[in-house]
């Protein structure tokens, strides 16, 4: 059975595309929610099934992206949701598991499954993997639309580099202008020094890091060079990126 092709469009922060649906197949009830919680502020939709032979009907429904499939399920277990939907699906597989045995992992692997993270994972890490997989099986290109941002004045393009504010040159280092893109991408939404940092490394494809704000300071200094850039370009850009103290920052008013 083929999936439905995924929706592309604006809005997601961090795929470039619309929401991007992702099935978790998890039994743990606060794992499940901690997980979907966090996958959802990242523009995902998330639906959670939490036996293995309903998660399997709903995989094979081809209403998702990507299945996150925990080894460890009441009645169908992981390895045989993961050998059934295989037969049957293409649909990307990411195993989640407790157990620590390379023989699960390498089952896993050879069954089909696309990507293997061993309990407990930071959600981060969970993040890039999705990421990763779906760049592989390419369920999240870059259209010719994803690839501008306009937001109060400020219109970017990704592809030629160029980022411009009521139609004048604005002047940025390379890690800056990807700075100044996720803001854009996300114009009217605070986001925090870390998400925002991590953001920018996702764009490079490096990893993700865990961020202390208190020590690494280098978003504020970057984010101070790209408002001279602004209002360099233009009267109005000196305001255009505000500061929202003890969280982050925001393009455009948080309103």
């Amino acid at each position: 059975m083929c999936r439905s092709p995924p929706l592309y469009g604006f809005g997601a922060s961090w795929w470039h595309t619309s929401i991007v649906r992702i099935l978790l197949i998890e039994d743990d009830e606060r794992l499940a929610e901690v997980t979907a919680e966090y996958l959802r502020d990242q523009d995902a939709a998330v639906e959670i099934v939490p036996d293995g032979a309903a998660g399997l009907e709903r995989a094979l429904a081809g209403e998702h992206d990507i299945v996150l499939l925990d080894l460890m399920l009441p009645g169908l277990d992981g390895i045989s949701v993961c050998k059934q939907l295989r037969a049957q699906s293409n649909i990307p597989v990411i195993m989640l598991t407790a157990k620590g045995d390379e023989v699960d992992r390498v089952i896993g692997l050879e069954l089909g499954a696309d990507d293997y993270l061993p309990k407990p994972f930071s959600p981060r890490e969970l993040l890039a993997r999705i990421r990763a997989v779906l760049r592989r099986h390419g369920a999240a290109p870059e259209t010719e639309a994803s690839a501008t941002a306009q937001a109060h004045g400020l219109s970017i393009d990704r592809d030629r580099r160029v980022a411009e504010l009521h139609g004048e040159r604005v002047e940025l280092t390379a890690y800056q202008f990807d700075l100044l893109w996720v803001l854009a991408r996300n114009a009217g939404k605070v986001l925090e020094r870390g998400d925002l940092n991590n953001r920018v490394r996702e764009l490079r494809g490096d990893p993700p890091v865990e961020f202390d704000p208190s020590v690494d300071r280098s978003i504020d200094v970057h984010l101070s060079k790209i408002r001279a850039a602004l209002a360099s370009a233009h009267d109005t850009g000196k305001d255009l990126i505000e500061t929202v103290r003890g969280v982050g920052y925001v393009l455009g008013p948080d309103r």
